[in-house]
């Protein structure tokens, strides 16, 4: 069951709007009461519907786009007021501040309201800026140049002129961009559509006013109202419940910062080819890119410290089990080389002893003595607790006096402040014949050298005692 409308307040826009079509279709000229009075209360009554939308909404992207209306409908009521009562206090420009507040009001707002059950993050939002200004730049410079009227270096007009269809250009784009990493629901079809309605009912008043054919109070102006109605009622829907992870493709992000960077280049060495105000978005596309590509290695570095975390142990510095594991199965591609666990003998008695510091620094320092006996090209790693792993490449003798070495290591006591303390260790060794079960015969050859007291236990059944 869908939300309450509160007693059907919710459906006041649609169904003003389709009596104001009407009606202009009976009176088509401007009329006080039809183009002043019923014209804003359609805008302010889309604008109330949102007000008024169910809670599941995002409540910044609820008022972000709410305030955004409420602007474009106060500037929207001033004008109407100045063709009925010319005002003097009333001026143009005052009129265009209002219509231009709707946009960044509204650039806030729609960023928010593309969303799955998973909010949409900063990145995904810079990235389909990018590619919604990249957009826009190529709008800018094929579409909307050819339509500007000429206001005979009237520069307050010129700015409005070019202002507001490049920004029906970043919005729409920036929309559309939103749409592809979003779900597609009635919602934001509903909300896109309205959009797009919303900029198509600008280009057509530009075009119709560098052609002489407009004029106030016809049915093109309820183009404006039908993308409003259109917007609030999927402020109504409820967006996807599901989780994405989807994203813009870099290549079109590459595209746009391309297209971008062409145009500029063409404004740069061809002066007056495309006009000026292109800058404008081909130079935000470029900033963006350099902000986007900033994130972009920020974000690698962090993702190589965390994979290299991942895969290492924290006290000693050594590779852990996940990285040991993972050689390991590169060892058994091969013959070469042996597998050795190391086990140290009498650890546990220095924990309780002298406690967890001292026996993290014996740790440290067999770790230290271990590195050093094994030849170039080794891995060792800590297994957890007392307990390392080493791949040793090499033939079956060269790497049994490894284990020896290793063992020998620890011959002499460690020093910790100013004391000595005594371990020992011992090795399971098992030559590498290319077989998946390794880590367990070398567990259970390192389990035959701690029962035996042996210091290396070797498959097969070679063992050596070191005392």
């Amino acid at each position: 069951m869908g939300p309450t409308r509160y007693s059907g307040l919710g459906y006041l826009a649609p169904i003003f709007l389709a009596l104001h079509f009407l009606a202009k279709l009976i009176f088509p000229h401007p009329q006080l009461v039809l183009d002043l009075i019923l014209y804003n209360v359609i805008a302010l009554a889309a604008a109330l519907s949102i007000a008024l939308s169910p809670r599941f909404n995002d409540k910044k992207a609820k008022y972000a786009v709410l305030s955004a209306m409420c602007m474009w409908t106060f500037g929207a009521l001033l004008s109407s007021y100045n063709e009925f009562y010319s005002n003097p206090h009333i001026s143009p420009s005052m009129i265009n501040a209002c219509y231009l507040l709707f946009y960044p009001l509204a650039f806030i707002g729609l960023t928010r309201v593309f969303r799955s059950k998973r909010a949409l993050g900063s990145v995904e939002i810079l990235d389909a800026t990018i590619l919604g200004i990249g957009l826009s730049a190529l709008g800018t410079a094929f579409f909307i140049s050819p339509i500007l009227p000429k206001f005979n270096g009237d520069a307050l007009k010129t700015f409005f002129a070019v202002l507001f269809p490049v920004a029906d250009l970043v919005v729409v784009a920036l929309v559309l961009s939103l749409v592809v990493i979003a779900p597609f629901t009635q919602r934001n079809f509903l909300v896109c559509m309205g959009v797009i309605v919303y900029a198509a009912s600008d280009f057509l008043f530009l075009w119709m006013t560098v052609h002489r054919q407009y004029s106030f109070g016809g049915l093109s102006d309820d183009g404006w109202l039908l993308g409003f109605v259109l917007i609030s009622e999927g402020f109504w829907h409820r967006g996807s419940e599901e989780e994405t992870s989807d994203s813009i493709h870099p290549i079109f992000i590459a595209l746009s910062v391309m297209l971008s960077a062409t145009l500029l280049a063409i404004t740069s060495l061809r002066p007056g080819y495309l006009p000026n105000f292109i800058l404008i978005p081909t130079i935000s596309t470029l900033l963006l890119a350099f902000v986007r590509m900033t994130i972009a290695l920020r974000q690698s570095r962090t993702i190589g410290e965390e994979r290299l975390l991942a895969r290492t142990d924290e006290l000693t510095g050594l590779p852990n089990r996940r990285r040991f594991v993972a050689e390991l199965e590169e060892l058994t591609k091969t013959t070469d080389g042996a597998l050795l666990l190391l086990d140290l003998d009498g650890f546990k008695p220095i924990n309780d002893q002298f406690g967890h510091e001292v026996g993290d620094q014996v740790l440290k320092q067999v770790s230290t003595r271990f590195k050093r006996a094994l030849p170039q090209g080794s891995l060792l790693a800590r297994l957890g607790g007392d307990e390392f792993g080493a791949i040793v490449r090499g033939d079956y003798e060269t790497t049994l006096e490894v284990a020896l070495a290793l063992k020998a290591t620890l011959s002499y006591p460690i020093s910790i402040s100013g004391g000595e303390i005594r371990v020992g260790v011992s090795v399971g060794h098992v030559g590498n014949d290319g077989a998946s079960n390794l880590l367990r015969r070398a567990d259970n050859a390192m389990y035959q050298a701690k029962r035996e007291g042996a210091g290396v236990w070797s498959e097969p059944a070679i063992s050596t005692q070191i005392f």
